[in-house]
């Protein structure tokens, strides 16, 4: 396939096919992808502004039975570490993220049995108690909890909704081939389940991200069947606000991390942001890159910057622990030659007085 052909298909707007994706990857230099990608998101967002959130990552428990190879944050029911938070230190959680300007939390966990569903209605409600919003619960959770209260997969979110769930996380994608799933999380919920969820929340009318981690033991066209998948889940519902790609953080767990650096990153992003061209926003990960890099990405097709993330507790378990305050993401976006604007968990924008 001639490169030429594809990169005008891409700048001109239209969809390219996996072959044409794959074609791109193989033969496009990094600034190419960066080129098509960043004129992409121009047609998309051409007002010239880049969005960011401020809130707070809360991991309410680290038990977790998936045993995922990749995760170094996990730990098992009686190991010393283990912990389920408790609510007076939740509540101090949540008083601060109010108190430095955050809008929702991002609430997320391990896939703890000794927690059933009614805990987490009413550890929503004391969420939404404080005002802020709940970005809550990926697909893997969603599906455990299902699976342990007998239920359905709707039939858990519209009870999650019932106490004041507002939008879902796109965690625990990994990578949507099971082919890979199988390796590195048998444990966790399986490629179809996670879309199912999505879709049934996107039914609902909740709004949800969608996220990747690659750079492991997948394959290229693993990456671009888990972007394939996703881009037909939007066709049908358009219920994505966001695409967020990472690359794997191997630290002291046990999967290999075969892709590393900068620029696998950056070629991944921009890929990301041409063969996804139903999805309104992708997201910059300097959580896990850098300020730097994260900068850069917003060159390469990401219009997003991410949260402040008062508090991130998964990567740093990998010692990735890179932090950023709500000034310096302001001054990072506007000397990219953006203007920052604050954003809420499903990207409207946050008016402050």
């Amino acid at each position: 396939m001639r490169l030429g052909g594809i990169a005008e298909k891409a700048l001109a707007g239209e969809r390219i096919s996996f072959r044409e994706a794959r074609a791109l990857d193989r033969e496009a230099d990094l600034l190419t992808l960066g080129r098509l990608a960043h004129a992409r998101r121009l047609s998309l967002h051409p007002e010239g502004v880049v969005t960011y959130a401020v809130d707070r990552n809360i991991n309410y428990t680290n038990i977790c039975v998936s045993g995922c190879r990749f995760c170094a944050f996990y730990r098992s029911e009686g190991h010393p570490e283990a912990y389920v938070l408790d609510r007076e230190t939740l509540a101090q959680k949540l008083e601060e993220t109010r108190a430095l300007g955050g809008t929702h939390i991002l609430f997320q966990g391990g896939l703890n049995a000794s927690l059933d569903l009614a805990w987490h209605e009413d550890t929503v409600r004391f969420i939404r108690s404080f005002g802020l919003q709940v970005h809550g619960y990926s697909p893997p959770e969603i599906v455990f909890f299902a699976r342990q209260a007998g239920a359905t997969i709707r039939e858990v979110i519209e009870r999650l909704v019932g106490a004041g769930l507002g939008s879902i996380p796109g965690g625990g994608a990994e990578i949507l081939t099971d082919r890979v799933r199988r390796r590195i999380s048998p444990g966790k919920a399986d490629s179809r389940e996670w879309l199912e969820v999505m879709e049934t929340a996107h039914t609902l009318g909740l709004k949800t991200s969608a996220t990747m981690m690659f750079g492991h033991v997948e394959s290229l066209d693993d990456r671009l069947a888990h972007l394939i998948r996703l881009r037909r889940l939007q066709d049908r519902t358009g219920g994505f606000t966001a695409f967020i790609p990472w690359p794997y953080q191997p630290g002291a767990a046990t999967l290999p991390a075969e892709t590393r650096g900068g620029v696998s990153y950056l070629r991944l992003l921009a890929l990301s942001r041409i063969v996804l061209d139903n999805f309104p926003h992708v997201q910059a990960s300097w959580v896990t890159q850098g300020a730097h890099v994260g900068q850069a990405a917003l060159h390469f097709g990401a219009d997003d910057l991410g949260s402040t993330m008062i508090e991130e507790n998964v990567v740093a378990a990998a010692g990735v622990r890179n932090r950023m305050g709500e000034a310096d993401m302001v001054r990072l976006i506007e000397e990219a030659g953006f203007a920052a604007r604050q954003r809420g968990p499903v990207y409207g924008q946050v008016v402050r007085p």
